[in-house]
């Protein structure tokens, strides 16, 4: 086994012939994208409620913003960190997963030795 450097962390990658790696890839890709568009619709209805949020504090008048209060602005920047940021920086690492995948499916022979992440080691068994 070999440690090497891949999508951007330390990862296990295995090296196996890539025939035994083709029926699995398209289900990999399939299941990788369908996590990515989970969590654009997470981020999505975060971005939503936050302008939702915003649009009806600034609707409200100038007494009635001063009892209901606004989240501090280190609140939101934390809340954003959570919401949006950690999971596009998930999203760039699946859709690294993704490219590298569909790299094996187009550039490589079925007798090749190919680099094979643990996820995908896990699946093959």
């Amino acid at each position: 086994m070999l440690n090497a450097l891949w999508s951007g962390g330390l990862v296990q990658v295995n090296k196996r012939k890539a025939a035994e790696v083709y029926p699995f890839l398209e289900a990999f890709i399939a299941r990788k994208e369908e996590q990515i568009a989970e969590i654009e619709q997470a981020v999505q209805r975060y971005e939503k409620k936050r302008m939702i949020e915003e649009r009806n504090y600034q609707s409200m008048s100038a007494l009635r913003k001063m009892f209901a209060g606004k989240k501090p602005d280190h609140h939101l920047a934390v809340e954003y960190i959570h919401y949006v940021k950690k999971p596009m920086e998930q999203i760039r690492k699946l859709r690294q997963e993704i490219e590298h995948a569909r790299d094996i499916l187009q550039q490589s022979r079925p007798t090749d030795l190919v680099d094979v992440s643990e996820e995908l080691e896990k699946e093959l068994g």
